[in-house]
């Protein structure tokens, strides 16, 4: 293994879990993969398994101004809703699981070298590096829950996910959508920001 897989997490179905996640973790109980449809009416992102089977699916309206997106399983049967807030300055997303639980994803501000976001209504914490590129989920109690990679330079966003605590894999892949979701947005608003600079 090279020193992008010790640094960035991403792997492809049928590779070895990461290094640095088994060193600190043990070996996931769990790992599934996803990829992006970015040429469609309707975003979508594909949930897949070890296998390459597809076991989930995410479909976002375009135009909507609140983002919103629906998460469905294989059969069509719906896991999950996400809604991100209009002009908030920590990117806040709200989580409604379809056995009714609410939530609500939000970033903090004023990190310079990580990204720290809090799960209101669980206690979880997501916590990145800078780049974006490996995140790692932990309950209120610290512990683990997953371990997410994104892959260098891919036109279809892909992202691994190792799991830890498979009881909770709901709700981790909608953690995990919402999370791409955010991280677009941002890459987003980043050039934008960048053509208004150079227009000027």
């Amino acid at each position: 293994m090279g020193v992008f897989s010790k640094h960035h997490r991403y792997r492809e179905a049928g590779e070895e879990a990461n290094v640095v996640n088994v060193e600190r973790f043990g070996q996931p109980r769990k790992s599934l993969f996803t990829s992006s449809r970015i040429f469609s009416l309707h975003r979508q992102i594909n949930i897949t398994d070890a296998q390459g089977q597809t076991v989930y699916q995410a479909n976002t309206k375009v135009f909507t101004l609140h983002d919103k997106t629906d998460i469905t399983d294989a059969s069509g049967r719906q896991i999950s809703h996400i809604e991100r807030k209009l002009l908030s300055f920590h990117a806040r997303h709200f989580i409604t699981m379809a056995d009714d639980l609410r939530f609500e994803l939000s970033r903090e501000l004023f990190h310079v070298y990580k990204d720290i976001m809090n799960l209101e209504g669980l206690g979880w914490q997501l916590r990145g590096n800078a780049f974006g590129l490996n995140f790692e989920l932990y309950d209120a109690n610290g512990a683990v829950i997953a371990v997410i990679g994104q892959k260098l330079f891919s036109i279809h966003d892909k992202y691994c996910i190792d799991i830890y605590q498979p009881q909770h894999e709901h709700v981790v892949i909608t953690i995990l959508v919402t999370l791409q979701h955010m991280i677009r947005d941002r890459e987003n608003a980043s050039s934008s920001s960048s053509f208004s600079a150079s227009s000027n």
